[in-house]
C-alpha cells in the first residue's frame, strides 16, 4: 500500500493493536486498541489526525527521546509524520482512531464545482508547536 511504502506500517508491525477500518486513494483510517502495559513495535505514521475515544496515558519514544502524554476521550489532535514506539503507561485501555493522509487535496482552492456538498469541518488551524498536548510532535 502506498501510504506506508518505505517505512514500517503499524498494521504490519502491530497487527493485534491496529486495524484498517477504511481506506481509499486519499486516506487510510486505523483503529488502535490496547490495554495497560501494552507496547508497540517501532512503526511510522504519515501526517495524521488522531481522535481519542478513551482517556489514556502513553509514553512515546523515538530516537532516544521520550514524551509522556495524557489525553482525555473525545479530542482530535494533529500527528505529524514520524516513527516511534508507544507504551500504555496508564490504568485504562487505549482506544483511538488515526486518519492517515495520503496526499494533498486534489481540489484547488476557489473551485467549488467539484467539491462535495454538505457540512464540512472548519478550516484547519496551525498546530501550536509549544503545546505538549500536540501529542507526538516532539517539537
Amino acid at each position: 500500500m502506498d501510504s506506508t511504502e518505505g517505512f514500517q506500517d503499524p498494521v504490519v508491525t502491530n497487527p493485534g493493536l491496529y486495524r484498517v477500518i477504511l481506506e481509499n486513494e486519499r486516506v487510510r483510517v486505523l483503529e488502535y486498541r490496547d490495554t495497560p502495559g501494552a507496547a508497540t513495535a517501532p512503526h511510522r505514521h504519515p501526517d495524521s489526525v488522531m481522535v481519542t475515544l478513551s482517556e489514556f496515558s502513553r509514553r512515546i519514544s523515538s530516537d532516544g527521546r521520550a514524551v509522556d502524554v495524557e489525553l482525555p476521550a473525545g479530542v482530535a489532535r494533529w500527528l505529524p509524520a514520524q516513527e516511534h514506539t508507544g507504551a500504555n503507561t496508564g490504568h485504562t485501555d487505549t482506544h483511538s482512531i488515526f486518519i492517515e493522509l495520503k496526499e494533498p487535496s486534489r481540489h484547488p482552492r476557489g473551485r467549488t464545482d467539484e467539491r462535495p456538498l454538505g457540512p464540512q469541518s472548519a478550516a484547519p488551524s496551525t498546530p501550536d508547536t509549544d503545546d505538549e498536548a500536540n501529542v507526538w510532535g516532539f517539537s
